[in-house]
């Protein structure tokens, strides 16, 4: 079966000022885009892949036939990744979580405002390309960590490692267009956007 790019549960100007139309357009459209078509040119070389779901085959990347190996990785994990990003993000969002989320930021990280500094640091300092991460870890409390280009914490062959439940893209593409190299000022938006009740519930799902 072959992958699909799902649609965006908004419209391209939905999260206008502080994420624009035209990056959303393209970050959508063509990035993501690109990644789910060449994660299907890659599957047609190895048939035994094809019915397999992407998380599946994230987990065990590290053991994917190497032929195959490298394209899913960046590719199957650029999919995955804005698959799980675009719904965490939501026309009048923002604010703070409320019941147990909340609480759980509270226990780890000290108060909201302290996870929110903590998270800003965490992905404005990723150096390049990658992503920003609030993960439930194998221990199952909150932690905060980075991944290098298209890695996420599901994936074998990821130094960091985890369940996501709220992630952020700092791949310039994602904010360029309209905060030129001013990551820190994308990342103070982006918390006017987030959809906390979808991490609450896979905060729920997956705890």
């Amino acid at each position: 079966m072959a992958h699909t790019l799902p649609d965006l549960p908004y419209a391209h100007d939905a999260l206008e000022p502080y994420i624009d139309a035209q990056t959303m357009e393209i970050h959508h459209g063509k990035h993501h885009g690109g990644y789910v078509n060449k994660l299907n040119d890659a599957l047609e070389k190895e048939a035994a892949l094809q019915n397999q779901s992407l998380e599946d085959l994230l987990k065990k990347v590290g053991t994917l036939p190497q032929s195959v190996r490298t394209a899913v990785r960046n590719n199957g994990g650029g999919h995955w990744n804005h698959s799980f990003f675009w719904p965490v993000m939501t026309k009048n969002g923002g604010g703070q979580p409320e019941d147990d989320l909340a609480k759980a930021i509270n226990d780890a990280f000290g108060s909201f405002d302290q996870f929110k500094e903590k998270f800003m640091s965490t992905a404005a300092g990723r150096f390049g390309s990658g992503w920003g991460w609030l993960v439930i870890n194998p221990q199952g409390q909150l932690e905060l960590g980075s991944t290098p280009n298209q890695d996420n914490p599901l994936m074998d062959v990821s130094d960091f490692k985890g369940r996501p439940i709220l992630g952020v893209d700092v791949w310039e593409h994602a904010y360029y267009l309209k905060y030129q190299n001013r990551r820190p000022d994308y990342l103070e938006a982006f918390f006017n956007v987030i959809n906390w009740a979808a991490v609450s519930e896979h905060y729920a799902n997956f705890k």
